[in-house]
């Protein structure tokens, strides 16, 4: 699934740069999360990098936006043509939270 942002969002933008996607923007109010190019870090982090960062805990995971570890990853890879990523049987736990 797809991370979002909600309403607690207090603009403050420390989420955007931690993005290894560019999928963080400013909204009207709050920031907000392009699921099309949200990985959850997948590929990168074995955590969320803009959960890590909030200051209010406002970027969770979007229960409308289910998405598989597999699929997370070939986005990853569809997003950053030019980084080599493991295959799935083989990503280590240190780049996928799911690894956990």
């Amino acid at each position: 699934m797809a991370t979002m942002i909600t309403e607690e969002c207090i603009n403050c933008g420390a989420c955007e740069p931690e993005c290894p996607n560019e999928a963080i923007s400013e909204g009207d109010d709050i920031y907000i999360i392009d699921p099309k190019l949200c990985t959850e870090c997948v590929g990168f982090h074995d955590y969320e990098a803009c959960q890590a960062v909030c200051p209010v805990e406002c970027c969770i995971p979007d229960p409308n936006n289910l998405e598989s570890e597999e699929v997370l990853l070939d986005r990853a890879r569809k997003l950053h043509p030019d980084k080599q990523f493991p295959e799935l049987a083989t990503l280590p736990a240190n780049l996928s939270r799911f690894r956990k």
